[in-house]
Formats: structure tokens, C-alpha cells, sequence
């Protein structure tokens, strides 16, 4: 198998395997009766990340952290600049600001922290501990939070019936161990062949195939009319990609900055797309805005892969 079959056959796997665990894990939570708050703030976020989680064990465990570290931050820029804009595009997204209070800041620093500690070129273990202590903290305030909200995620996205959750959970499962194997190996072969770094290779084509989930969890929110559902979720997606699987993969191998200007423009874009997507008093987030946030990711696009220094 040549790395662009391999690729296609790791994202497809990704995507299915996603999918399928995000309704697994969700219906899991409903059948352990978890309080639906919690389901919306952190197990769908936590499932539809486990693409990401996959591909970041799997890259830094063959040596190549950096792969892990690009997924994770265009995962990031995907999510809102890509996904969340096209749902913008085909209709403007009703969302409070009081629903996203807690997750909305967190989503914004997140990109100037880990551009803070990637100062002197490396995300060293001590860099991944600490970020996951402050991921303890977030996973310990919204757990308190959330046992006091309702969600409609678990109606939007959860499978109820026994059986198929645990196939869903262990069928996804095991899609995603060998996504990441598949994935990894593969973009290592292409980013060689193309001179490419690990990193871009990471925040391009690995991040746009480990983000499926996000999608189908926006696209089928939006269409049941539960648009809090996808957003809420895609911030708190965010939150697991830069708080729990960038540090585990640095804790696993530190992460060394090679490309400092490929680093520097995923995280300011990161910080700019989650800023563009804060709604108004009226909680109305219009149209215009996912048109910009589409036009920004084509930019970013055409200078990470083609202005290059």
C-alpha cells in the first residue's frame, strides 16, 4: 500500500471510527446515567477528539511529536474556521453568551499559552504536565458546572440501544488505533517525499481528516436545531486537542519547534478564529462571519503551503 492510499485508508478509518465512538462513548454516558450536562460539556467533546488522540500517540511514540502538534493545532483552525464557517454559511448560529461563558475564554488563551511555552522551540515534559494540570482544573470546574445544566446533546448524537453502544465504543475503537497507525506512517512517507516538516504535514491533511467528527456532530446539530450542541461541543474539542493530547504527546517526546513560522501563524489564526465566533448580545451569530472565518482559512492555507521560507 503506497502513503496515498494509506492516507486516505487512515482518514477514512478516522472518520467512521470517530463517529462511531462519539456515539458509542455518548450513549455510554446515558446508559451510566451521567447527567446531560456533562455529555454536552465534556464526553462528546472528549469523543470527538479521539482521532486526534490516536494520531497523537501513535506519531510521538515513532518518534515524530511534531505530527502530533500540527494535527492538534489545524485541528483546532479546522473546527471553527472550516467547519463551524460553513455551518455559519448556511445559517446564522443562535448561541447566549451565558452558554459558552466557561469554554469561550479557555478557547481563546489556549493559542497564546502554547505559543508562550513553545518560546524556546520546545514543548518539553515539564511543558506537557503542566498542561495537564490545567486541564485537570478546566475537567474539575466543568464537571461541577455541568451537573447543573441540561444539554440536548445525548437526543442529538447518542445511540441508546445496548448492544450497539458497546459495538459502537469497541468498533470505534479499534478504527481509531489503526487510523493512527496508518495515518502517521503514511504522512511521515509524504512529508519526506515533498520536503515538507512533520509539523505541516500535521496541520493540513492529518488535522482536515482527524476533524470528521466535529463535522458530523455540527452538521447533524444543525439540522435537528441545536446549534449550542455543535458549537458547544467544538469548543470543548478544542480545549481536549490543546489541554490533553498536544501535552500527552509532549510528555510522551518532547515536541522541538523546527518551522517557528508555521508554529507561530496556526496559533494566531487559532486565537483569531475562536475570537471571530463570540456572539452579540442577541446571541446571533450571523452569516458574514462564517464567510470570513472561510476566506481566513483559505488564506492560511495558501501561505502555510505555498509562501514559505
Amino acid at each position: 500500500m503506497n502513503d496515498y492510499a494509506a492516507l486516505f485508508s487512515g482518514i477514512v478509518c478516522a472518520g467512521i471510527g470517530g463517529e462511531l465512538f462519539v456515539r458509542g462513548a455518548v450513549g455510554l454516558a446515558h446508559w451510566a446515567r451521567i447527567s446531560p450536562g456533562i455529555i454536552g460539556a465534556i464526553v462528546a467533546a472528549f469523543a470527538t477528539s479521539s482521532p486526534e488522540l490516536s494520531v497523537s500517540v501513535s506519531s510521538a511514540l515513532a518518534g515524530t511529536p511534531q505530527i502530533a502538534l500540527g494535527d492538534a493545532l489545524g485541528s483546532n483552525i479546522v473546527n471553527v474556521a472550516l467547519i463551524l464557517a460553513l455551518a455559519l454559511v448556511i445559517s446564522g448560529i443562535q448561541c447566549p453568551r451565558d452558554s459558552i461563558k466557561r469554554d469561550f475564554p479557555i478557547a481563546a488563551l489556549l493559542p497564546l499559552g502554547t505559543g508562550l511555552l513553545l518560546f524556546d522551540g520546545e514543548l518539553s515534559r515539564f511543558d506537557g504536565v503542566l498542561m495537564l494540570g490545567l486541564f485537570a482544573m478546566w475537567l474539575i470546574l466543568a464537571t461541577i458546572e455541568a451537573r447543573k445544566q441540561r444539554s440536548a446533546t445525548d437526543k442529538v448524537l447518542g445511540e441508546h440501544r445496548r448492544g450497539l453502544v458497546i459495538c459502537s465504543c469497541a468498533g470505534g475503537l479499534a478504527l481509531l488505533v489503526l487510523a493512527g497507525n496508518l495515518i502517521v506512517a503514511s504522512a511521515k512517507g509524504i512529508a519526506l517525499s515533498f520536503g515538507m516538516d512533520y509539523f505541516l504535514i500535521g496541520v493540513t491533511v492529518v488535522a482536515i481528516g482527524t476533524s470528521t467528527p466535529e463535522l458530523a456532530t455540527t452538521v447533524i446539530a444543525k439540522l435537528r436545531g441545536h446549534d449550542e450542541v455543535g458549537l458547544g461541543t467544538i469548543l470543548g474539542s478544542n480545549i481536549f486537542n490543546g489541554l490533553f493530547i498536544v501535552p500527552v504527546a509532549a510528555i510522551i517526546n518532547p515536541i522541538t519547534v523546527v518551522a517557528r513560522h508555521e508554529v507561530t501563524l496556526s496559533l494566531a489564526l487559532g486565537f483569531a478564529a475562536v475570537a471571530l465566533i463570540y456572539p452579540p448580545h442577541t446571541g446571533l451569530i450571523h452569516r458574514s462571519r462564517g464567510v470570513l472565518l472561510l476566506l481566513l482559512y483559505s488564506i492560511y492555507l495558501f501561505t502555510v503551503l505555498f509562501v514559505r521560507s
